[in-house]
């Protein structure tokens, strides 16, 4: 019983306050009572964290579709979103560096999905979850091969 009551208690209290006129004779606006923090960006490793040229291109082309977005079916569709390819395409300062970063980057998706014969096919297949996984995984992978 007791509970009951410190609970109703409580509702009248806060009822009350909300309907107490602040010194200028007005409502009380919430605004100036509640605080609510700031949304909070999700922690981003930063742009180039390998130092080899692989797997930072790959770390950028991840960067590159969080920001500009990602699509399927298309290397850059109309809103400027890319597939794994036009992102790595976008990215690379050279041919041959577009080339290892996409050997490992199917070398990566082979390990999850041996059926997989193309990046762009991957890409179409399967879901943004999967495409930020692989890449960070080629990251990893293209780091540790030295490319």
């Amino acid at each position: 019983m007791d509970e009951r009551l410190t609970l109703a208690a409580l509702a009248v209290a806060v009822n009350t306050a909300l309907r107490v006129p602040d010194a200028d004779g007005g409502p009380v606006d919430l605004a100036d009572v509640l605080r609510v923090p700031a949304a909070v960006e999700p922690w981003r490793p930063p742009v180039d964290l390998y130092p080899t040229p692989a797997a930072a291109l790959l770390q950028r082309a991840r960067a590159r579709l969080e920001r500009d977005g990602w699509c399927q079916g298309a290397t850059v569709d109309q809103d400027g979103a890319r597939c794994l390819y036009g992102a790595l395409r976008a990215e690379a300062a050279s041919t041959a560096e577009l080339h290892d970063a996409l050997a490992v980057l199917l070398d990566a998706i082979r390990r999850h999905f041996p059926d997989e014969e193309t990046v762009p096919g991957f890409n179409d297949t399967h879901g943004v979850r999967a495409v930020f996984r692989v890449l960070d995984q080629a990251a990893d992978l293209a780091h540790a091969r030295n490319l």
